[in-house]
């Protein structure tokens, strides 16, 4: 499937396993540029969502007839193909949650709310997406832990050479960005996870712009917890999962109660589950988890490294064209970068700029991107956004340019 006889990818070959690449807006061929906002999904993805409900539709876990164990066994092969898909070293170390913003909450509230203590630090950067500042924010206000906050360097990378400063033994958790959302920044995960373990500090990666985009091993990583969305990465919207290394969630009370996450319950107390079920309170999103095993069976054929490439060279194409447009300011640092290119243009503002391009059926996202404290940081009120993903072409990123100059001449 999609390969030639070079053995490369067929990327034009790609776009035609996702339906909705065929739609106009406005009258005009769609050009999706939103991935990083969430990804569109391929036929197979769509077939297993519908070949559960037709055929193994029931609940998990608690029933006894063959409906109810055919659910229950794609449920939780769709767990191992997540572990595997994330180099962990079982299935007992993923959690399925609605995505990464559910995924930080839970290690905030379970995690912390166990281990942490007043005067504790948790270290983030400025980068970070709200998903990955609130929740610790909300910790820090009823329990009195501090925040302490990498900051971003004007070439929108982070400013490593303060990080002895900031990782001192008061840091028991590091949270960070793998792919920034805004800027593209590919933080460097490995050294930073090395970093904080030689500190005595735990990891958690935000792996939600990474994770659908280019190979990840949790073990080689070396972090402690690893969130990741699965609807940007071709799969449906509500399913997500968490990484925890194993000895780190057998040491976390639960985050919800209720029903499946119980080994025994009297009127006075309960018992819990091991990891990962004690973290999967009542009916999960079976069929979510089906569609992300899918979806993770549809990019591993293509292949995490040639979609990478692909990506790269797909923003770095976009970042060549976007300076011919006058008075346009980029974000972010060259090369290597994730699929995204953040801009400011004279112009136009971002809203007003990607409701024009809009009316020429390109979908770009305009705003803060849940990164407002990172706009602030650049003196802006947001950008526009232009993300991309397997199915995107040069030949789309070409007639962006082409809109984007109409949009010039539009707003003088």
């Amino acid at each position: 499937m999609h390969q030639i006889a070079t053995g490369a990818v067929d990327w034009k070959a790609i776009r035609q396993d996702f339906p909705i690449l065929g739609e106009q807006a406005h009258g005009h061929p769609l050009i999706y540029f939103d991935s990083a906002a969430t990804s569109q999904k391929p036929r197979q993805v769509l077939e297993a969502l519908r070949h559960y409900y037709e055929h193994e539709n029931a609940n998990v876990h608690r029933g006894l007839h063959e409906l109810s164990s055919r659910a229950t066994e794609a449920y939780e092969n769709s767990r191992s193909r997540v572990a595997s898909y994330l180099g962990a070293a079982s299935g007992d170390e993923i959690i399925f949650t609605r995505g990464t913003t559910e995924s930080i909450n839970l290690v905030a509230q379970a995690w912390g709310g166990k281990f942490l203590r007043p005067g504790d630090v948790v270290l983030l950067t400025e980068m970070e997406h709200h998903s990955n500042l609130v929740p610790w924010q909300l910790l820090a206000e009823r329990i009195g832990i501090q925040l302490r906050f990498v900051p971003v360097r004007d070439d929108g990378t982070l400013a490593l050479e303060q990080l002895p400063s900031l990782l001192t033994p008061e840091v028991k958790l590091f949270a960070f960005t793998h792919i920034s959302n805004s800027l593209g920044t590919i933080n460097p995960v490995a050294e930073l996870c090395a970093k904080a373990r030689a500190a005595g500090a735990l990891t958690l990666v935000d792996a939600a712009q990474s994770a659908g985009h280019l190979p990840i091993n949790v073990r080689e990583l070396g972090c402690d917890f690893l969130a990741f969305s699965g609807h940007k990465m071709c799969s449906p919207t509500g399913i997500g999962a968490l990484y925890g290394r194993a000895q780190v969630l057998d040491s976390m009370p639960p985050w919800h109660g209720g029903g499946e996450m119980i080994v025994s319950v009297t009127l006075e107390k309960s018992a819990f589950k091991k990891a990962p079920h004690r973290f999967e309170a009542g009916t999960p999103n079976i069929a979510g988890a089906i569609g992300l095993a899918a979806a993770i069976d549809y990019i591993e054929h293509i292949g995490r490294s040639a979609i990478f490439e692909h990506d790269v060279d797909l923003a770095n194409y976009a970042m060549a064209r976007l300076e011919e447009l006058p008075g346009m300011r980029l974000l972010g640092p060259p090369a290597p970068r994730g699929a995204l290119v953040g801009f400011v243009m004279e112009a136009a503002h971002p809203h007003d700029l990607t409701t024009f391009a809009d009316r020429y059926g390109l979908a770009m996202r305009g705003g803060h991107h849940c990164n407002q404290p990172l706009m602030r940081r650049f003196g802006l009120p947001g950008t526009t956004r232009a993300s991309f993903y397997l199915y995107n072409t040069k030949e789309e990123i070409d007639r962006m340019i082409e809109i984007l100059h109409e949009a010039v001449r539009f707003f003088k």
